[in-house]
C-alpha cells in the first residue's frame, strides 16, 4: 500500500548535518551520494515500509517501531526509525548505527 512518507524535522536535520560533516571531513562526492541514496530509501518506504524489520526499541514504545538501514557499500552505517500509520509512514529519528537505542523520553 502506498502512503506518503513524512520525515520529522529533527531527522531531516540529522541527514543534512551528517552529509555536511562527511563533505567537510571526507568526500563531498560521497556525502552527496550518501544523502541522495538515503533520501531515496526514505521515499521508497511509501511502498516498502512493511518489509522493514522491527527495531530493537519496538517494545519500549506504545506503537510499532520499524527501522530502515542505510549506508554506502555493504555496511549499514545509519538507521531511520519510523512507524506506519493508516495514512502515512512517519520517520521520527535517524541515528548512526553505533548510537544507543532510542528511548521514548528522547523524542
Amino acid at each position: 500500500m502506498t502512503r506518503p512518507v513524512i520525515v520529522h524535522d529533527r531527522a531531516r536535520q540529522f541527514l543534512r548535518d551528517a552529509a555536511e560533516w562527511w563533505a567537510q571531513n571526507r568526500s563531498a562526492q560521497q556525502a552527496e551520494q550518501w544523502f541522495d541514496g538515503f533520501v531515496d530509501g526514505l521515499d521508497q518506504l511509501a511502498d516498502t515500509a512493511e518489509q522493514c524489520p522491527l527495531a530493537a526499541e519496538d517494545e519500549a514504545f506504545p506503537f510499532e517501531v520499524r527501522e530502515l538501514h542505510y549506508g554506502l557499500g555493504h555496511h549499514a552505517t545509519h538507521r531511520a526509525l519510523f512507524t506506519i500509520k493508516p495514512d502515512m509512514v512517519y520517520v521520527f529519528v535517524i541515528r548512526h548505527a553505533a548510537q544507543h537505542d532510542v528511548a521514548p523520553d528522547e523524542l
